[in-house]
């Protein structure tokens, strides 16, 4: 017999703007359900693929490059995609360097389990990664810690402010290499949840990013305590990069992509198994 009390879904997320964005009408209880609540966690990227593995939240997001390892115990959902669309994570310098001057260097990364690791990876294998958390990159770059900083998130748009030289920019390369967009992070539920409970949280999920694109000033508002480094005209910029159209519903470019990027991660010894890339609606 089911209990007329609402489930608590613990829904954990990045703290970036673009994520509160996504999340906004969620958090400030702009849209409602009868089945569900939703109580929000926070943590860097790294962390919650980490947390993944073990099954910790409900919804939770997560990095595409983490998708094999925690596809026993979740299913990625049709919104909520972070993709770049010949834009994504940047390899950074404090000086104008080339891609072929990145073989061998120390390089800085945000976290192994990242899709922006592997897609440096599958640019170019041959470097020394230094794990380093995201939003210290650009200082240990500055330092001269480490020859090359990957930076996600803000500092794809902030680096030139800081003294930086874009290297490369790999959401770029990858669609001008293979057509695609980059999908980059993505939100996944976890299985064992009942079936109602599962499609209700795709509901919520794809009405809180219609909502937020619907009311873009009240989202943005909110998102921009979430903005780190960046005046209201650069976090709009930001989260229309990473909240669009793909994000409402993956369609069909951005799982061709990410079975494409996951396929070659396997294929060159990145990831350690075959995964078929599953959406639930």
């Amino acid at each position: 017999m089911q209990s007329s009390e609402p489930r608590e879904i613990v829904c954990a997320h990045s703290p970036d703007s673009d994520d509160a964005y996504m999340f906004y009408a969620l958090a400030t209880k702009k849209i409602r359900s009868r089945l569900v609540t939703v109580k929000h966690e926070l943590a860097d990227i790294e962390t919650l693929n980490r947390k993944a593995m073990d099954g910790v939240y409900e919804l939770t997001a997560i990095s595409y490059h983490a998708y094999p390892y925690v596809a026993d115990k979740y299913q990625l959902m049709a919104s909520g995609s972070s993709v770049g669309d010949g834009y994504g994570p940047m390899l950074i310098a404090t000086r104008p360097l080339t891609a072929s001057d990145v073989k061998g260097k120390r390089v800085a990364i945000p976290g192994k389990l990242t899709t922006a690791y592997l897609t440096m990876k599958l640019f170019e294998p041959d470097f020394v990664e230094v794990l380093t958390p995201f939003d210290k990159i650009p200082d240990a770059v500055r330092s001269g810690s480490v020859d090359f900083g990957l930076v996600i998130h803000e500092a794809q748009l902030t680096y030139a402010k800081g003294g930086f030289h874009n290297v490369v920019d790999l959401g770029r390369w990858w669609k001008q290499k293979y057509g695609l967009p980059l999908p980059l992070g993505a939100n996944a539920l976890r299985r064992d949840l009942p079936a109602d409970v599962r499609s209700e949280c795709c509901r919520l999920m794809k009405e809180s990013i219609q909502h937020a694109l619907d009311h873009q000033e009240a989202a943005l508002a909110y998102a921009m305590q979430f903005a780190r480094d960046m005046e209201t005209p650069l976090a709009e910029k930001f989260v229309g990069m990473y909240v669009n159209h793909h994000t409402i519903d993956c369609g069909e470019d951005v799982p061709k992509a990410a079975q494409k990027l996951l396929d070659m991660g396997f294929e060159a010894g990145l990831i350690d198994r075959r995964i078929q890339v599953e959406f639930v609606r």
